[in-house]
């Protein structure tokens, strides 16, 4: 199996097939918070880091900040669409059942303290976007001043995935080891909250 994976396919395959699934999927983890678009990032900035061209890092980059930044962006006006409907839409109903009571609190608490620079910080904390995102709709965010806030957010979010992708890729010379490192950094960082909040309650 491992050398199954370890045998890659040319590096015109792998950006022909490899970045467009980048951004479908990193589009998609935005809109449905169920895929783990860090790990996606840091692998795709792993199998860049082998390959030959000098730009390759370059695409990946612009190719995860530009699909977050979609994601983002159709979630919040699919949200505010919920929020202006009588009735609301199944899209703010599935941000309230993914976000818990006590971090939707927070997040709003933090929103009104640090305003629009809270979306930053919010990309990079695992779990951290939806309770924001939530925050923002329910505070009336114009679409005009997320959009204004998450571009740094998801630039910066882009920035740390593919740095990981890279430390992982520098530190194994083959491409598949460098992905298993960054997938299990990525799966560990995401995994600290949740478990720091249950020891704190416990």
């Amino acid at each position: 199996m491992i050398a199954a994976v370890a045998q890659l396919p040319p590096e015109s395959t792998q950006q022909a097939l490899g970045y467009p699934a980048l951004f479908l999927l990193v589009a998609l983890g935005a809109l449905v918070p169920v895929v783990p678009t860090g790990a996606i990032v840091s692998s795709a900035a792993v199998v860049a880091f082998h390959q030959t061209s000098p730009v390759a890092l370059l695409v990946v980059f612009l190719l995860a900040a530009g699909a977050a930044f979609l994601g983002d962006v159709t979630l919040y006006w699919l949200g505010r669409r919920g929020v202006r409907s009588k009735n609301g839409s199944r899209w703010l109903v599935a941000l309230r059942e993914r976000a818990a009571p006590d971090r939707l609190e927070q997040a709003q608490a933090k929103l009104r303290e640090h305003r629009v620079s809270v979306l930053v910080l919010s990309r990079l904390v695992p779990a951290g976007r939806i309770p924001v995102m939530l925050a923002c709709l329910l505070a009336g965010m114009p679409l005009r001043r997320f959009v204004r806030g998450n571009i740094p957010a998801c630039l910066a979010w882009a920035v740390t995935y593919q740095l990981i992708g890279i430390l992982g890729g520098s530190l194994f010379a083959r491409p598949w080891e460098g992905v298993l490192a960054a997938v299990a950094l990525t799966v560990l960082i995401s995994a600290v909250p949740s478990v720091w909040r249950r020891w704190r309650h416990s």
